[in-house]
């Protein structure tokens, strides 16, 4: 392709994402699914004028992706504050993630083999990167929520992003070696190794904190960033669950106040460490934005309308969609003894992560996926209908709860705002949040 047509396409793409952001934050609609289809669209286009040959996209997807997740994980633990106060909706969102996540797969694994007569590991594989919420759609979709439920929405899909990849890794391992799914002792070491690698998380979240603060040169968030994909990269070649380093990393840089022993504090200067940490969340929040971009429009570009000549995988989303939605709604009623679902039942869209674990499937070599229901076109299907269901969701709530949250929704918890709003009364704020 001509250097001069990609200089003129490139840009055009992240202003056209800029402005699909905009509108989503205006109408509430998923800027994810018009980069998806504006990448269809290009596709149709390029293919109508020769250009065909698109190999370089199926390495580039996943590594797109990978950078992606690392990013989102690292924004989402930047938003949250570890306080006393919190701790019970750090719970909530946790638990919701864990349970949701599991009654997801054991029924979309019983849906998969008893319905559509799948085999049983390849059953299980299909249904967990299905059963996992989009960070990526879920936090910056979540802007229009009262600030307690918005909050809520950044725990759990954190949450589910990296427990899902965690159960993902874990089944993979177990069906590798032939051992049964559940059991004691791969239980027991699944949690020791968890708990070792927090220790370890731990270790280098310090190490990379110090260096943060003693490197003088005016270019150092790159190398933290890059110092981080290492990180997970490595965790990746030993089978480590390793975004449990980029979360624990993440939340240490929010809570450094909270968290830094008071000797250590005594050697630094808050102020300016703040300061940093600002421009650090600022850069990571737009290198997210940049790489979620391009990541969907590639996977939007991958796609051929040709392949959708069967109306089976509408049918399968559908039911997936459905099977789901349902489980998420007995959850939250009884947990909340609310007959009426509030907005966040709605909140589970899938994306990124149910991607990326897609494409790492088609990698394992003990699992033929030529007898599997289970595709891209299901996977799209499912992504697009939970984007919907969402964004009715959304809509759905009232226009007063709307007018109470007015300052909260110009105040997402992703740093996207350059000016800081007025700040509310204590009084009105303090019923806003009740």
């Amino acid at each position: 392709m001509d250097t001069l047509i990609i200089l003129f396409v490139f840009p055009l793409l992240i202003i056209f994402s800029y402005l699909f952001d905009a509108f989503a934050r205006k109408t509430k609609f998923p800027a994810v699914i018009l980069l998806m289809f504006t990448g269809i669209i290009t596709r149709i286009i390029t293919s109508a004028n020769g250009y065909d040959e698109l190999g370089f996209l199926d390495s580039l997807i996943p590594v797109l992706g990978t950078i992606g997740l690392i990013l989102i994980v690292l924004e989402g633990a930047l938003e949250l504050e570890i306080k006393k106060e919190k701790l019970p909706l750090i719970l909530k969102g946790f638990f919701a993630a864990l349970v949701i996540l599991i009654l997801n797969i054991f029924a979309l694994q019983w849906v998969f083999y008893n319905l559509f007569k799948m085999d049983s590991q390849l059953a299980i594989l299909s249904a967990i990167p299905l059963a996992i919420i989009s960070s990526s759609v879920a936090i910056p979709s979540a802007a229009g929520l009262l600030n307690k439920d918005r909050e809520f929405v950044v725990y759990e899909s954190t949450f589910s992003d990296i427990l899902g990849i965690m159960i993902f890794n874990y089944a993979l391992r177990q069906f590798e070696a032939q051992q049964p799914l559940i059991g004691t002792t791969p239980l027991v070491s699944l949690f020791l190794q968890i708990l070792g690698v927090v220790v370890i998380s731990l270790a280098i979240t310090y190490v990379l904190f110090r260096l943060m603060r003693h490197i003088d040169h005016h270019v150092k968030f790159f190398l933290i960033l890059a110092l981080l994909i290492l990180v997970y990269a490595f965790g990746k070649l030993f089978h480590l669950p390793a975004l449990v380093t980029i979360f624990i990393f993440g939340i240490f840089l929010s809570n450094v106040k909270s968290l830094l022993p008071q000797f250590l504090k005594n050697y630094l200067d808050l102020d300016q460490t703040e300061k940093e940490l600002r421009e650090f969340h600022i850069l990571t929040a737009e290198s997210t934005f940049i790489v979620r971009t391009f990541f969907f429009l590639f996977f939007g570009f991958s796609i051929q309308i040709i392949d959708f000549n069967s109306v089976q995988p509408l049918f399968y989303g559908l039911l997936i969609i459905l099977v789901m939605l349902v489980l998420r709604y007995v959850y939250f009623t009884a947990t909340t003894l609310k007959i009426k679902p509030d907005s966040i039942v709605y909140m589970s869209p899938r994306g990124l992560i149910s991607i990326l674990l897609f494409i790492q499937l088609k990698e394992v070599k003990f699992i033929d996926l030529s007898t599997s229901l289970i595709d891209e076109r299901v996977l799209l299907i499912v992504i697009l209908a939970s984007m919907l269901v969402m964004l009715i969701g959304t809509l759905k709530k009232p226009k007063a709860a709307y007018s109470e949250d007015t300052l909260e929704e110009e105040t997402p918890l992703t740093l996207e705002m350059t000016v800081d709003p007025p700040e509310a009364p204590e009084k009105e704020s303090e019923n806003t949040l009740n």
